[in-house]
Order: C-alpha cells, then sequence, then structure tokens
C-alpha cells in the first residue's frame, strides 16, 4: 500500500504541472504579438502593459471559474490572431479611447453570441474559407518581419531566428517561448553595450484605466472583424478541440464568463478573452494525466500561473520598449507561423471540385490579398474591407455555379 503513495501523488501532480506549463507556453508564445497589437492601435507603453495585466489576469480568473464550476478543463486565453488584426490595423479614429470602446463592444457581441443562439449560427454561416483567409491576411505582414529584419539588423535578429529553428526541431512547443529566451538575451547585451538603465522605466504592474468611446471607424474596423477572427480561430476551434478528448463545453456560460471578462477589461486595454484553442489539448489531453475526471485541475493550475504572470506585465513591457529595432516584431513574426500555416491551409487548401472550387479559391485569395493590402478606407481598416469583399465576391462567382453536395 505504502507503495503506491508516490504514485498516487505523481498522478496528482500531473493535471497542475500540465496547467502551469499550458500557461507558460500560452504566455511566453504571443505576449509580445499583444503588446505589439495594442500599441499599434494607440496605446502608451504604461497603457500596453495595463491591457497585458488587464487579459492575463481576466483569463486566469475565467479559467479557474469555469473549471472549478464545470469540473472539466476548460482553458482561456487572450486572442492571439485578434492581437495580430490589432497590429495590422494601426491607430484609428479617435485614438485609444475609441480602440478600446471597440474592445469593449466585441465583448457584448461575445455575450451576445452566449444569450442568442442565432448569433453563433450567423458567425457559423461565414465560410470557413473567408474567415481564414481574412486572417491569413492579417497575420502575413507580421510573418514577413523576421525577414525584414534579417535585412536590417541581421546581429540582432540571427540568433532569435536560429534558436527558432533548432528548437523547432527538437521541442517545437518550446520553439517560440526559446526564441523569447534569446531575445531578451539579445536586448540585454544591447542595454549593456549602450549603458541603458531600467531604472527610469516601470517595472511594477499598474492598471491605466481609459474612458472608452465609440467610434464607427473603429467598431467597423476592429471590433467587428476581431470578434468574428476571435469566434472563428478561438471559441469554435477550442469547443472542438476540448470535445475531441470526451468533453462538452458549456457554451452560454463560457461565452457570457469570456464576454463579460472582455467588456470588464476593455478600459485597462485587455483587447479580448477566450476559449484557449491550440493549448488547451495541454490541459485536456494525456499531458494532464490519466484520469480524466481530474483533468479540470489543470484548467485551474493554468488560471493561477496566469495569475503570476500578470505580475510580469509591467517589466515585460518595458524590455519590449527597449529592445533594439526588429527583434521583438520577430519573436512576434516566429509565433504566428503556425497560425498563418493554418489559415492558409482553412483559406486554400479544401478546394472542391470544378467551377465552384475555383470560385471558392478565388474569393477567398480575394480576400486575403485585401487583408494583406492594410488599406483603409472611410476610416475603417482593411480586415472589414477583405471579409466585405470576399464575401461578396463568393455570392457573385457562385451564383448559378452547381456545387457539390455538403457545400
Amino acid at each position: 500500500m505504502l507503495d503506491t503513495l508516490p504514485a498516487q501523488r505523481s498522478d496528482s501532480a500531473t493535471p497542475v504541472i500540465a496547467g502551469i506549463v499550458c500557461a507558460l507556453v500560452g504566455f511566453t508564445s504571443s505576449f509580445a504579438v499583444v503588446l505589439t497589437g495594442l500599441r499599434a492601435v494607440g496605446a502608451s507603453p504604461a497603457q500596453a502593459a495595463s491591457g497585458l495585466l488587464a487579459v492575463t489576469m481576466l483569463q486566469g480568473l475565467a479559467a479557474i471559474a469555469l473549471a472549478t464550476r464545470f469540473r472539466i478543463p476548460i482553458t482561456i486565453a487572450w486572442s492571439t490572431p485578434g492581437a495580430a488584426l490589432l497590429a495590422g490595423s494601426g491607430a484609428v479614429s479617435g485614438g485609444w479611447p475609441a480602440a478600446t470602446g471597440a474592445f469593449a463592444i466585441t465583448g457584448i457581441l461575445i455575450v451576445a453570441t452566449g444569450l442568442w443562439s442565432g448569433l453563433a449560427d450567423l458567425i457559423a454561416r461565414i465560410p470557413t474559407t473567408i474567415a481564414q483567409a481574412m486572417l491569413a491576411g492579417v497575420l502575413l505582414p507580421l510573418c514577413l518581419e523576421p525577414v525584414r529584419a534579417v535585412a536590417i539588423h541581421p546581429w540582432d535578429v540571427l540568433p532569435v531566428i536560429l534558436v527558432w529553428l533548432v528548437l523547432v526541431r527538437i521541442a517545437p512547443r518550446w520553439a517560440v517561448p526559446g526564441a523569447f529566451l534569446a531575445a531578451s538575451i539579445v536586448i540585454g547585451v544591447e542595454l549593456a553595450r549602450t549603458g541603458t538603465s531600467f531604472g527610469d522605466h516601470r517595472m511594477l504592474p499598474a492598471l491605466a484605466l481609459v474612458a472608452p468611446q465609440l467610434s464607427v471607424q473603429a467598431v467597423l474596423g476592429i471590433a467587428l472583424p476581431l470578434y468574428v477572427v476571435t469566434m472563428a480561430s478561438q471559441n469554435i476551434p477550442g469547443v472542438a478541440v476540448i470535445r475531441g478528448f470526451g468533453y462538452t463545453v458549456p457554451w452560454r456560460p463560457s461565452m457570457l464568463v469570456t464576454g463579460a471578462g472582455t467588456v470588464l477589461g476593455a478600459p485597462a486595454g485587455g483587447h479580448t478573452i477566450n476559449l484557449a484553442a491550440i493549448s488547451a489539448a495541454l490541459a485536456a489531453g494525456p499531458d494532464a494525466g490519466p484520469d480524466t475526471t481530474r483533468r479540470w485541475l489543470a484548467a485551474t493550475s493554468s488560471g493561477i500561473t496566469y495569475l503570476a504572470l500578470g505580475l510580469s506585465s509591467a517589466a515585460l513591457t518595458t524590455l519590449v520598449t527597449l529592445a533594439p529595432s526588429g527583434v521583438i516584431e520577430t519573436v512576434a513574426g516566429l509565433a504566428l507561423l503556425g497560425a498563418l500555416s493554418g489559415a492558409l491551409q482553412g483559406a486554400l487548401g479544401g478546394r472542391g471540385p470544378g467551377n465552384a472550387g475555383v470560385a471558392e479559391t478565388t474569393a477567398a485569395v480575394l480576400t486575403l490579398v485585401v487583408a494583406a493590402s492594410g488599406t483603409t478606407i472611410g476610416g475603417i481598416e482593411a480586415a472589414f474591407w477583405a471579409l466585405l469583399a470576399g464575401l461578396a465576391a463568393r455570392w457573385w462567382l457562385l451564383r448559378g455555379v452547381a456545387r457539390p453536395t455538403g457545400h
């Protein structure tokens, strides 16, 4: 009997460790994308640090609440594709207050999705090819940043890329965190060389609240695309991932909690919290132990870990602010390569036969090109026009074209 105690303790610790790994990988793999996105839409360094703090703490609290209430491994994350969308959008009419207003509208739409099934059905009616093409177009310019950075600052950027390449081969899960660690060393060397000190920069976490404002351009150019990307690339896939491990996600409570959390975090600069998708497998799958009834502990420990990681938001923002040009952009671009690959496959990989398949592909490519262009028309960002152009082109090209059963 005594011989079984170490094994029992090991089994009990497994989901907790899996949750900690889930949070560490999720945070270090994409926080640079979040900071890049918030700065792009007008946040100051202090406001970007506040936004990172808000989403990190809120997703931690949401994961703890949902996992302990339903006893299933529901993990919560920020919207990395959404942050990438912000990075490609740039400042909007009304500045940072209008951007936070768009975040709040996104949260309200997520709450409405939980309350009214018709809105979820409407999102589901957006063709996957169009939604994924819009996402691919948003991601593409960011994924090109490492290439541009190599040409301008090779000695700062190449070490980061080399570490990433090595880890992609031997430990893919840690490739982006490893790239960030390499970037941190590059930043430290540069600061030592230039004699720059952290003394004049904020190192302790703090919320920088702003009164959100409504702007038509921000609602159309940020809120609606952010909502579509979050639903199509995070919430719906997140449900599928957890279902694949035998769990049923409580849809309405999940949408209400994450939507309300998004609204609550908006004045502090938090852009969106949602169901985790890729990282969800770390807490819901075999890595969290053989006992499926105890894997909810992994989601709980991930939430607690996020609360701890939130305390580093100001220090990390300072590190990013002091980084040599191109270094953080390289980390962000490398972090998004996997998402770009998935989006391209979703946009172009499911082409059907005949003229219908050609029409689907053409509409998807048009969507991608418009989104990647970064063109602003009437103060409204490219992602909205990409979605509109893709849907219109698909409708026109498929008029009168016979589609295979199931399309």
